[in-house]
């Protein structure tokens, strides 16, 4: 965790941008909420082929018209190389200067990768286009990607994104913190040594906590899912058990060097206000 150890805490928040107007507003509630803790950015997902586009877009523009650091997700997969520069150029204009690179999954019936067909593609191509306007994320995944045929693999595809010109990781969420440290001293032996910074995901609902997971690889121990089973359909302690076992992960992964913590809220503010809380942190801004 050395390499860790070296870069400034940073913490942030992600949200998806709403389907209705109902949705725009509770968006809208949860910022504000969680704008109080002063987190160093939001972040706004961005459906692969630009599925979301519009509502990304939205969502980036309000965030910006309130003067929040924001960065937006940018998923190149099915994307042309006028598509992503004209995005880059959109949000050069809204003074943004962060994004998260990201290759993104195929749509439903979409026959071609596009010009990009790996995410390293994407990042060298911001790099080229823009120099150093942007901080470039890009996604980390402590417990491999689900498509990778093996670690290693997973690893080297990684590194090929930092190759390309990322500043910065933020990883998929997880249960396990030793996974976590693992990654990163197998980073660190690639002589990787940007900020990866680990995503937090609160407990709010089993059911749907478990989809995801299985969708994209992140492993629910069996002692938590045990325990979650258990509850039933108690909400209240589903959630109550969750923040628990976030927040006391969270200390160790933060003890122990993590360059910070990056939440994927849900657009909810209740779960990561408590774990906040639990871990007594202050983000001011700089």
């Amino acid at each position: 965790m050395k390499s860790q150890k070296k870069h400034q805490k940073t913490f942030s928040f992600e949200l998806f941008p709403p389907k209705t107007d109902a949705g725009m507003e509770k968006l809208k509630g949860c910022v504000k909420t969680l704008q109080q803790l002063h987190p160093l950015y939001f972040s706004v997902t961005y459906g692969a082929g630009g599925s979301t586009q519009e509502r990304t877009f939205e969502t980036v523009d309000w965030l910006c018209q309130e003067g929040i650091g924001t960065a937006p997700h940018l998923s190149c997969v099915g994307s042309s190389k006028d598509q992503i520069r004209g995005i880059l150029s959109h949000y050069t204009d809204k003074g943004i200067d962060r994004i998260v690179a990201l290759r993104g999954d195929m749509p439903s019936g979409m026959g071609a990768s596009g010009d990009f067909p790996h995410a390293n593609d994407l990042v060298e191509f911001i790099r080229g286009e823009t120099g150093e306007r942007f901080c470039i994320e890009v996604a980390a995944y402590p417990e491999f990607h689900p498509q990778a045929p093996d670690a290693l693999t997973d690893l080297n595809n990684f590194k090929r994104k930092v190759d390309a010109g990322a500043n910065e990781a933020i990883t998929q969420y997880f249960y396990s913190a030793d996974a976590y440290f693992h990654f990163v001293e197998s980073c660190e032996a690639m002589g990787i040594d940007i900020p990866i910074v680990p995503g937090i995901m609160p407990i709010l609902n089993f059911t749907q906590l478990a989809r995801f997971s299985d969708a994209c690889g992140a492993e629910i121990p069996r002692w938590i899912r045990r325990r979650l089973q258990g509850f039933g359909d108690d909400t209240k302690s589903i959630r109550a058990f969750g923040v628990d076992v976030v927040s006391e992960m969270c200390q160790r992964l933060l003890d122990q060097g993590a360059p910070g913590l990056h939440f994927y809220t849900m657009n909810q503010s209740y779960a990561v206000e408590t774990i906040w809380g639990n871990l007594k942190l202050s983000q001011k801004p700089s």
